[in-house]
């Protein structure tokens, strides 16, 4: 395993999951990582998160691809494309995850949970700062006859006991982040009731395998890093640089969704051309003064991480409504 003091190729990513079009937060994330990654000689990496197969499709994937490309944003692998550190479509890696998964019961409690949705949201749960349920580890002490009666009734997920320990790193914006993991986060799942895998199991086998070194992404994903950073230790896996994105918000602060249809990539390169786009989106990170038409190309040897904005961006109305 490399030590953390060794240098390797810079290798960024985009792992979008193919839920519907994109939308402008989706292509902020996508930019911002291309060029972080290019701007560093780096490899690139189109990774497509479809864990739930009942929300992601593959025309939506392939929608993806081509609304990427039209703005120019390529990559080295990953996609339709494939490469040498494949599946790139987290549907078609279960055995991969299968094989982390038995490696972590070897190495921490991995049990088996029989909580409903209910039962998680109850009164009387424990609940984090931000008002998210923490779980309380009510199937922990489970004795393997209980869990085998409990089993009879009803298919369990997977979740992994956490130590009373901080772990934290440093953010490439936001500096310092620390959680005491079973005060912050408590168990968490690493695979549901239905056998799909978490998204936190899933993205630590895949970044190491990929060999991504350096992940951008948005900051509401940034509470996640912590217990990430948790299976990569047990896992004995490299962990990348984070560099965790401002999220886009109104002119009233508050955050877009993708329920503005205005904000779809359809919409946005029906109202702008891509080099057009790609300036709105260079402006939006900080990377102009006004938005000017160019190409991520254009960005690349001028590209500064230090101008990505500390807080929320303001998209404004003139973006926001096609003026």
């Amino acid at each position: 395993m490399l030590s953390p003091t060794d240098r390797v190729p810079v290798c960024g990513r985009f792992a979008p999951s193919p839920s519907g079009r994109m939308h402008l937060g989706n292509l902020f994330c996508a930019f911002l990582a291309w060029l972080c990654a290019r701007s560093e000689n780096g490899r690139f990496v189109l990774r497509i998160e479809d864990l739930d197969t009942g929300r992601c499709r593959r025309e939506y994937a392939q929608i993806l691809e081509d609304d990427l490309r039209r703005l120019g944003l390529d990559w080295d692998e990953g996609g339709s494309a494939g490469g040498a550190n494949g599946p790139y479509f987290q549907s078609e890696c279960s055995a991969l995850y299968t094989e982390a998964l038995e490696l972590l019961r070897t190495k921490a409690h991995v049990y088996p949970c029989f909580c409903s949705r209910a039962d998680l949201h109850a009164a009387s749960a424990p609940h984090r700062s931000d008002g998210t349920v923490l779980y309380s580890g009510r199937c922990r002490s489970l004795s393997p006859k209980e869990a085998e009666a409990r089993m009879q009734q009803r298919r369990p997920a997977l979740r992994i006991e956490v130590p009373n320990a901080a772990y934290g790193f440093t953010d490439a914006r936001l500096g310092a982040y620390c959680q005491n993991l079973a005060r912050d986060c408590g168990d968490f799942i690493l695979r549901r009731s239905d056998g799909v895998f978490a998204y936190q199991l899933a993205v630590v086998v895949d970044d190491a395998r990929m060999g991504v070194t350096q992940v951008v992404r948005g900051e509401d994903l940034l509470s996640s890093t912590p217990r990430q950073i948790y299976l990569q230790k047990l896992l004995g896996l490299r962990t990348p640089e984070y560099f965790h994105i401002p999220l886009l918000v109104n002119e009233q602060g508050v955050r877009l969704s993708k329920r503005e249809k205005s904000l779809d990539a359809g919409a946005l390169f029906a109202r702008f051309t891509p080099q057009e786009l790609t300036g709105w989106l260079a402006y939006l990170a900080g990377q102009l003064p006004r938005p000017e038409a160019c190409t991520p190309q254009e960005l690349c040897t001028v590209f500064c991480r230090s101008k990505v904005p500390a807080d929320s961006i303001i998209v404004p109305d003139a973006l926001l409504n096609g003026q």
